[in-house]
């Protein structure tokens, strides 16, 4: 069963999300084309699932480096 999570990174699977599939979609355009952006939200907006969403989104498409 679903629950509201307030504490930490939510998991699509675990937690009652918005879906950021758009907002991944706007961001990764920015990276494909060697743009910067920022997140500069309020505190609960959504920063981290936001950035750990794009980091999925990103790694199926991009070789990792490893240093």
């Amino acid at each position: 069963m679903k629950a509201f999570n307030t504490t930490a990174v939510c998991i699509p699977s675990k937690h009652y999300m918005v879906d950021l599939s758009e907002r991944v979609a706007e961001i990764k355009k920015l990276v494909d084309a060697g743009k910067y952006f920022t997140i500069n939200r309020a505190r609960q907006y959504g920063k981290t699932t936001t950035l750990s969403a794009l980091e999925k989104s990103l790694s199926m498409g991009y070789a990792r480096r490893s240093d």
